[in-house]
């Protein structure tokens, strides 16, 4: 089975151009799998054994939404295996996959986004880049990873968009906003070239050594500011959570926001809605007369 297994990651990079972390993810699963199943044909597995694969999962302390994407990975599989002829049919084509409920994102308020990006000072070099670099994430919902490699050729500012480069390298190009615009601006000219030591990296977000802010990096920046603006709770992804769910209350249209995220798929990007309707019965409450 792990020859098999192999396979099908190969098909998924290849194929599909799934990002490396995802490949990672589904390799466990499924190699998890493996040592669950065991000798047994693969034509024999079916809806009963869905359960008892989930429950053995539980039963190793995965959380339910890694329970989740090993089901989904191991539905991929089964389809690939019965595309290429290795099984006659798919044992989970008409079975239904138990859901497990997600949890909702940490979205930070209007306010506490504003309280969060009024923390940097704007005096120093660090300052002026902490400035700009939680202005772009907010301004634009890129990931911290996707923040961490960008490179000043992906930024047009002239136009005000900035091509971000997400999971399985897919391309989006996504407007930044005039005070993000403002923010970054200032850091190029005034901040970045003070952090350069030696050869220039042509990363965008730089750390004092000259280097390229890591993803650690750049989450130890967030915590700094998040504890100076007394706010809790606050994860690397808050400012793409908000960003989110922010454009949804707005009324932005959930495909619009689905591209700028670059979610591959939509129903990804529907959880935020539960965000949104949790806004809407705040609204209702606090402002129907017979709430």
């Amino acid at each position: 089975m792990i020859q098999l297994v192999d396979s099908y990651i190969h098909y998924l990079r290849v194929e599909k151009g799934l990002s490396k972390n995802t490949l990672e993810a589904y390799s466990r699963d499924l190699h998890t799998f493996s040592e669950y199943w065991g000798e047994r044909g693969l034509e024999e597995f079916g809806r009963r054994d869905v359960v008892g694969f989930s429950r053995y999962l539980a039963e190793r302390g995965l959380s339910p939404r890694s329970i989740q994407r090993a089901l989904i990975a191991l539905r991929g599989f089964f389809r690939f295996l019965t595309l290429e002829g290795i099984l006659e049919e798919d044992p989970l084509e008409d079975v239904s996959l138990p859901s497990f409920s997600r949890k909702l994102p940490d979205v930070l308020s209007r306010h506490e986004i504003n309280k969060l990006l009024d923390q940097p000072d704007p005096s120093t070099p660090l300052g002026l880049r902490d400035s700009a670099l939680l202005e772009v994430l907010y301004g634009t919902g890129m990931r911290v990873s996707e923040a961490s490699d960008l490179k000043l050729g992906s930024l047009q500012l002239e136009l005000g968009f900035v091509l971000i480069k997400g999971k399985g390298d897919k391309e989006r190009l996504v407007p930044l906003g005039e005070i993000a615009q403002e923010k970054l601006q200032r850091y190029l000219a005034e901040a970045r070239p003070r952090l350069i030591k030696g050869r220039d990296p042509g990363y965008v977000f730089l750390n004092p050594r000259g280097k390229r802010m890591s993803r650690q990096g750049i989450w130890k920046v967030i915590k700094k500011y998040a504890l100076k603006a007394g706010l809790e709770g606050v994860t690397p992804h808050s400012l793409r959570h908000s960003f989110a769910t922010h454009l949804l209350e707005g009324g932005a249209d959930l495909r619009s926001v689905q591209a700028l995220l670059g979610h591959a798929d939509i129903s990804t990007t529907q959880i935020y809605t539960a965000v949104g309707i949790d806004y809407l019965k705040a609204v209702h409450r606090r402002f129907h007369p017979r709430p």
